[in-house]
């Protein structure tokens, strides 16, 4: 018998790019990745789209207001039931300041410098983003034209 739920649980994530730099926050004490490294993630709430929360969370957590460049992909979480999907952004305004809730430190950081920190990172995270600040991704940008219109569609 298939122990999962009977519906996913949808994450939306986001690798922010500003210069030779990624995005990262530390997640605060309570948060299910106390501690660690991670990118900028959460939940898609009702009725928001994925790239919306993955603006939204990087807001939140970070205070960065970014764009939305590409869809980089989906994965499936540990936890069975649970699909993450991880859009590739440029940032747009602000200087990073962690929520003092979800998060307690956020800063951007070369590979380099994310393998200096004395602190864990999520290694998931750091495998993906090592990818990007690397060049070995491919990115797939919002279609236009697409008949679900003004709904975005990655193609």
């Amino acid at each position: 018998m298939n122990d999962w739920p009977h519906k996913m649980a949808v994450c939306a994530g986001a690798v922010v790019l500003r210069e030779e730099r990624a995005l990262w926050v530390r997640q605060a004490a309570g948060a299910s990745l106390a501690g660690q490294w991670s990118i900028p993630w959460g939940l898609v709430e009702p009725n928001e789209t994925p790239e919306q929360a993955a603006l939204r969370e990087t807001e939140e957590e970070a205070g960065i207001t970014a764009e939305v460049l590409g869809l980089l992909g989906c994965q499936n979480l540990p936890s069975p039931g649970w699909l993450g999907l991880v859009f590739l952004c440029r940032h747009l305004a602000g200087e990073p300041r962690p929520d003092g809730r979800e998060t307690d430190r956020t800063v951007y950081l070369s590979e380099a410098e994310l393998a200096a920190l004395p602190d864990p990172v999520e290694p998931w995270c750091a495998w993906l983003v090592a990818r990007v600040l690397r060049g070995q991704f491919t990115s797939i940008s919002a279609a236009t034209g697409n008949p679900y219109h003004p709904r975005t569609g990655f193609w």
